[in-house]
Parts: structure tokens; C-alpha cells; sequence
């Protein structure tokens, strides 16, 4: 009798523990498309003013709600584990729009690979400058270095030749915020009135996925370069930082 009485109260804990789990999914993925879409209201009403950008408005609304409630990280992105599943479904839905771009793409394919290969080493290579110039360790350079692709790729990258993970990812979020604030301003700055296929690509570029997403609220064109930008940029990435470091 103990035992069954035991082995009830246990499977008792167990159940209410799953109901606390995810009454707190409930909870914290509300808030986060909450977050979202407030702020992207106020973006939009903005006039799509860079320092309103939804990533950096929205996160700081979480964060703030985070630090009030005394939740630790780990617990956030356990409990909005559906919405980082979507991420995938929703990378792999990237290739739509630029199926639809696939004729102009092959028309302009040797500049979008000098394009290309021009940003992903300018990106790499800015980096670990500025980080060596300052007097980053070998770990610091290497986290640093894939700054500008794509998180599940920067991390990856890091961790398999000794970085440091969490600096990796920061750094990503940086470049990508960053990125999507300035390129408007900049590209305009230099170049004067933009092609959306331009603004789109730098941004996928420059930004990944971040800046993927702001290229999507300008037109179905500019995401769709971005989408590949991004892509590509990924992959060059990967492979000119493994090149570079099996020599190192």
C-alpha cells in the first residue's frame, strides 16, 4: 500500500509539473507575439523608422517583462519552443519567392556572385580585424567571425572550432539589428534611389535573417534576394571560415 500510494502521489507531482510547463508556453509565447505585433503596429505607424524596428522594440518589452518576473532564460526559450520550431518551416518557405525570381536571377548571376563573395570576406574579415586590433584572444576571433551568417551557422561554426557560443550569438543579433537599422540609410547615402533587388540582397547579406524579414515589408522582390543572400552567404561562410582555420 506505501508503495501504490507513493507511486500515485509521484505520478500526481508529475502531471501538475506538465500543467505548470505549459500553462508557462501559454504564457510566455502570448507575450512574445504580443510583443510582436505592438510593435510592429508602432513600426508601421512610424513610418518603418529604423530605431522602431519590431526585433529590437519587441525584445526589449520581453526582457523588461523577464527582469520583472524574475524568469531565467532558459525557462523563456523552453517555453516558446513552438515558436522556435517554426523557424524552420519558415526558412525553408524562403525558397518561394525566390523560385519566382529564378529567370532574373540567372540574368544577373555573375554579379550577384561577385556580390557575394565581395561581402561575406569583407564581413569575416572586418571582424576579426577589429577584434585583433583591440586585442581579441584566438577564441574571441573565431566567435566573432560568422557574425553575419545565419544563428543556427554562427553557432555551429563557433562551437566546433572553440569559440565562445553565447558571444557567437550576440554577435549575430548585434550585426543583424544593425544591419537592418543602417543599410536604408547608407545604401541611400551612397548610391542614391535603390533597386529593391540591391537593398534586398545587401540586407540578406549584411543581416541574415533579421534583415531578411525587414526586406519582406519592402516588397516580394527584395525579400526574395535577401532570402538568397542570406542563404548563400550561410554556406560561403561556413566554408571559407573552415578553409581558413584547418590552416591555421
Amino acid at each position: 500500500m506505501p508503495e501504490f500510494m507513493a507511486a500515485n502521489a509521484a505520478a500526481v507531482t508529475q502531471w501538475l509539473g506538465q500543467q505548470k510547463a505549459e500553462t508557462q508556453s501559454l504564457f510566455w509565447v502570448t507575450v512574445t507575439m504580443l510583443a510582436y505585433g505592438l510593435t510592429m503596429a508602432w513600426y508601421r505607424r512610424s513610418r518603418a523608422h529604423p530605431l522602431m524596428l519590431p526585433v529590437v522594440t519587441g525584445t526589449g518589452i520581453v526582457i523588461a517583462l523577464l527582469l520583472m518576473t524574475g524568469t531565467p532564460y532558459d525557462r523563456y526559450f523552453t517555453a516558446v519552443h513552438p515558436l522556435v520550431f517554426l523557424i524552420g518551416p519558415a526558412t525553408v518557405a524562403l525558397a518561394v519567392p525566390l523560385y519566382g525570381q529564378l529567370a532574373r536571377l540567372k540574368a544577373i548571376w555573375w554579379p550577384v556572385t561577385v556580390a557575394l563573395a565581395a561581402g561575406c570576406i569583407t564581413a569575416i574579415g572586418s571582424a576579426v580585424l577589429i577584434a585583433w586590433i583591440f586585442g581579441g584572444s584566438g577564441q574571441t576571433l573565431v566567435s566573432l567571425a560568422p557574425k553575419s551568417a545565419t544563428m543556427p551557422i554562427a553557432t555551429s561554426l563557433a562551437a566546433h572550432f572553440g569559440g565562445l557560443v553565447p558571444l557567437a550569438a550576440a554577435a549575430v543579433a548585434i550585426t543583424g539589428i544593425a544591419g537592418t537599422m543602417l543599410s536604408g540609410p547608407v545604401l541611400r547615402w551612397l548610391l542614391g534611389p535603390l533597386d529593391d533587388t540591391v537593398h534586398g540582397f545587401a540586407l540578406g547579406l549584411s543581416a541574415h535573417a533579421i534583415g531578411t524579414a525587414r526586406a519582406f515589408q519592402i516588397s516580394d522582390t527584395a525579400g526574395a534576394f535577401a532570402a538568397m543572400a542570406m542563404s548563400l552567404n550561410g554556406l560561403a561562410t561556413a566554408i571559407l571560415i573552415s578553409v581558413a582555420l584547418s590552416f591555421y
